[in-house]
């Protein structure tokens, strides 16, 4: 770990994930330090560039998630901002999705980010300037006619909610808080759906094509700079224009 005391730090979880490696790019490419957050410990043994730490953490697990930002913020001394994207899509149909997948699909995509998000925000408490909260929320949890289950819809709104909320809480504080809400992004999320369903679902993108990660992580990018700072409590849908409401 290259530690500059100078340098904004920012925390990604899911990092090891296609998303999360197009946002830590994004944000070494911006001068922040990133630390990676992801239970995926192999994948983050990968990402040897400088600048970037990874750290193994089970983001279900908020007792692990206290001592994972305990140590960031004792290796890096505070904190400038916060990526919630870990996340995943668990595909039983309603109403049959067991008890153990409806639990398991709310940890993953809203348990981690509110947990993530209590202890990030005792790190930002002395740092300069307008520190940020990034949620990547998702285009399903407001399009009822594509195929995302009620769970995976229901974990995202939720997202955004507590979106909301951290964003009108912290707004004296400076602490801006956002979401981005991709539709079909090319990660390795493509894999839980049959090709036939994600054909049609890429059909239906006005551009003939899904997003790129790297499209979504500019939009990161964008939040966390110095440009993003007036934009806080907002729900920011990326689709192409595919469904405007």
């Amino acid at each position: 770990m290259n530690y500059d005391p100078d340098g904004r730090v920012a925390v990604v979880t899911g990092a090891a994930g296609g998303l999360g490696r197009a946002i830590v790019t994004q944000l070494l490419g911006d001068g922040l330090q990133v630390a990676g957050l992801d239970i995926d410990a192999a994948g983050l043994a990968e990402m040897t560039v400088p600048g970037f730490t990874g750290v193994t953490c089970d983001l279900t697990d908020p007792d692990a998630i206290a001592t994972a930002f305990t140590d960031i913020g004792r290796d890096f001394g505070g904190l400038d901002a916060l990526v919630n994207n870990a996340g995943t899509c668990l595909m039983s149909e309603f109403p049959d999705i067991p008890a153990a997948e409806f639990d398991a699909q709310m940890r993953i995509n809203f348990h981690s980010a509110f947990h993530c998000s209590q202890e990030a925000i005792k790190l930002m408490a002395e740092r300069p300037g307008v520190r940020k909260i990034v949620n990547i929320s998702s285009n399903g949890a407001y399009n009822f006619d594509v195929f995302d289950p009620p769970h995976y819809r229901a974990s995202k709104a939720a997202l955004d909610t507590l979106t909301k909320d951290l964003a009108r809480r912290y707004a004296r504080d400076k602490i801006a808080v956002n979401s981005i809400a991709p539709a079909m992004t090319e990660t390795p999320l493509f894999g839980v759906v049959s090709k036939e369903v994600l054909e049609k679902a890429i059909a239906a993108m006005p551009h003939g094509h899904a997003m790129q990660p790297s499209e979504v992580a500019a939009w990161v990018g964008f939040l966390i700079s110095p440009a993003g700072d007036i934009s806080s409590g907002n729900v920011i849908i990326l689709n192409q224009g595919r469904d405007v409401r």
